[in-house]
């Protein structure tokens, strides 16, 4: 039987070696900065693919989840806890589902990288984008919702949120592949035809017209906190990838787990665990956000395939750097060669 969904708290263990930090310093400062904190502080370390290592804070009656750049040399604007703080502050004031945020604090000396500091929300998380341990009906209720939490996302105005510098307005997908691109050579350990196929073929087949909203950047239901018994939404997590972008990237993302047979939604009968098809899944979104329909699909499932790609290898190049913090990282980095693949034969109808 497929293990159901994990509470927050279970993924939860002790702070690896290698990401440890002296705690009174750090309840030194919080004291200073939190209202209401008070310590002993226990700390405990988040287990997973958290590329920036996350740690459970219990202070007598209070819980706070810290969020921090590892240690050692990181690849350029990797990491960004500071951006992830800030828009999440910044949603605080929306009606898109986000803990509530301390402090952040860019002073390396406290703790030994720069950090944030933000409640713990409690509830279930699900790995598994196939939503083991819950019925049919809960599953279909919790991609529709998230669904709508991800149209009303990309309907905000990021200009009145204060968010007008938070990225660059347009021409999202060809700074977005250079930067892919270049966070790919940045971590290349072997040579990956499909890749090269990708960085080739991209650049040159964007679609036409733009657009540019807040966008998430890892939208899964594995960065979602469930009610421990609701199909509701509690909080997205993990927004490090968030920035101003095009909102089918988003979409696209979201959706790459239809493409994935071992441990994705691919050949599975969606009806009978009642999650929609990939048609009826975009189809949701696009009567939320007034869409007709969306024209080169294609090309935003070839482009998230490709992003995956590079973030898979840059996974591998931290394996090989001992600065991984996920213990499934080899694992992951050795995915590289597959997303590029899968993300080439989404397009490679279209190159000929």
């Amino acid at each position: 039987m497929a293990e159901g969904p994990e509470e927050l708290t279970q993924r939860v263990g002790e702070v690896r070696e290698a990401h440890r930090f002296e705690v009174a310093a750090l309840e030194r400062y919080l004291a200073r900065r939190v209202g209401g904190f008070a310590g002993p502080v226990v700390v405990g370390q988040f287990q997973g693919g958290q590329s920036n290592p996350t740690y459970l804070l219990s202070a007598r009656d209070r819980e706070y989840v810290l969020r921090r750049k590892p240690p050692g040399r990181l690849l350029p604007s990797a990491h960004a806890v500071d951006r992830e703080y800030r828009v999440l502050t910044a949603l605080a004031a929306t009606d898109i589902p986000v803990p509530r945020t301390y402090v952040y604090c860019d002073d390396p000396t406290v703790i030994g990288t720069p950090f944030y500091v933000m409640d713990c929300v409690r509830g279930r998380i699900f790995a598994d984008p196939r939503l083991p341990g819950v019925s049919p009906a809960e599953r279909g209720a919790l991609y529709d919702a998230m669904n709508g939490v991800l149209a009303r996302l990309h309907g905000l105005d990021w200009l009145a949120l204060g968010l007008g510098d938070f990225g660059k307005a347009g021409n999202y997908f060809a700074r977005q592949i250079h930067r892919w691109t270049t966070q790919y050579r940045a971590s290349q350990t072997e040579p990956i035809p499909e890749m090269e196929r990708l960085i080739e073929w991209l650049p040159a087949h964007v679609p036409a017209g733009d657009e540019t909203t807040l966008v998430h950047g890892d939208y899964r239901p594995g960065n979602i906190v469930v009610h421990p018994t609701e199909p509701r939404i509690l909080a997205v997590l993990d927004w490090e990838l968030s920035t101003l972008g095009h909102p089918l990237a988003d979409l696209a993302y979201t959706c790459v787990p239809y493409y994935f047979d071992a441990d994705g939604l691919g050949g599975k009968d969606l009806a009978a665990l009642g999650i929609p098809s990939e048609p009826a899944y975009v189809g949701a979104y696009c009567r939320r956000t007034g869409r007709a329909g969306i024209e080169d699909w294609d090309f935003y499932v070839g482009f998230s395939l490709f992003r995956l790609a590079a973030i898979s290898q840059g996974i591998m190049g931290r394996v090989l750097a001992g600065t991984a913090n996920d213990p499934n990282a080899r694992e992951r980095g050795l995915r590289a060669p597959f997303l590029a693949a899968l993300g080439w034969a989404q397009v490679a109808a279209r190159a000929g």
